[in-house]
């Protein structure tokens, strides 16, 4: 029973560490967007530089996130058994299945509306 309490309170702690992070770096985006935006208000840069900018600190802003959103997961799943990281491979597997098959529906019944207004 121990065993499992310490599993939790690493998946727990896992997960607060995940969210934390990508909080700051969602913070650390906004402030530097505005910081931008102030610079171009003052003329300091021009709006197309801002532009640049802002996307350039997004994207790596994004790609922070992913390296955390990996290691976290890889995290998780260490802490895991082999019999639960099969489990839990499989439950994703159906998950991506079912996201799959919701996307085909919407597709297929989009094509149905569009052909029953053509006629």
């Amino acid at each position: 029973m121990a065993d499992f309490d310490l599993n939790i309170d690493l998946t727990d702690g896992l997960r607060k560490l995940f969210l934390a992070s990508v909080g700051a770096v969602a913070m650390g985006a906004e402030k530097s967007q505005e910081v931008v935006e102030d610079l171009v208000k003052k003329g300091e840069l021009t709006v197309e530089q801002g532009k640049t900018l802002n996307q350039e600190l997004t994207r790596k802003a994004k790609e922070v996130i992913d390296s955390t959103s990996d290691k976290a997961l890889r995290a998780h799943l260490a802490a895991m058994t082999p019999e639960e990281r099969a489990a839990y491979a499989e439950k994703v597997a159906q998950m991506s299945a079912d996201i799959d098959a919701a996307s085909v529906k919407v597709e297929v019944d989009e094509g149905d509306a569009a052909e029953d207004a053509a006629e």
